[in-house]
């Protein structure tokens, strides 16, 4: 039975943490075939690759504020809801389309892959359930010092939009980067040691 693409295919972040971190589950089928899973993996590997990150920086300057991270977790449940569906051009027999929640998944991918990137918040602006219709990429972006700003939001800016170019047949009018955060070099280490 084929489930509907705006429909959440109830799979628990728990489980698909567990899946992740034991690389098996008793319902591995669903979780390797299903879009919706799929992307919240990578928002997992996302999340552990930033956790990562937060240990090298100065977790003290955090202070005793959890906030961050519920945000961070509230975040990551909403763009991996599949969202609203994409037409594609499939032909006069088929009805293709993909979800939100995939093609934001496939921006975070993009933005993993340059060094000093860590995508934050991601929407897609615009009627995307209107073929042709203009859309806008709104990126967040925490950077790492050393990685001169202009010049990495021109490469992570480029870099989107000639994956949508050829992932999607959206209707690219922008892609809007936002630095939200800098993060201290990773080879730095805290004050007073070596």
């Amino acid at each position: 039975m084929a489930m509907n693409p705006t429909q959440d295919c109830g799979r628990r972040i728990e489980d698909l943490s567990d899946y992740l971190d034991y690389g098996y589950s008793a319902d591995s089928d669903h979780i390797e075939n299903c879009p919706q899973c799929q992307a919240r993996l990578a928002g997992l590997r996302s999340l552990s690759a930033a956790a990562l990150d937060l240990l090298d920086d100065d977790v003290a300057s955090l202070g005793d504020d959890p906030s961050w991270l519920d945000g961070m977790l509230a975040n990551l449940r909403l763009e991996t809801r599949a969202g609203r569906t994409i037409p594609l051009d499939g032909g006069d027999l088929d009805e293709l389309s993909e979800t939100e929640g995939a093609v934001i998944a496939m921006v975070r991918s993009v933005g993993d892959s340059l060094a000093g990137v860590l995508i934050g918040r991601c929407r897609l602006e615009g009627e995307v359930s209107v073929a042709g219709a203009p859309v806008e990429v709104s990126i967040h972006v925490s950077a790492r010092y050393g990685h001169p700003l202009p010049t990495l939001a021109e490469a992570l800016r480029s870099a989107v939009f000639d994956e949508l170019q050829v992932q999607t047949e959206l209707n690219v009018a922008a892609v809007h980067v936002a630095f939200t955060d800098m993060r201290p070099p990773l080879d730095e280490s805290p004050e007073g040691q070596p």
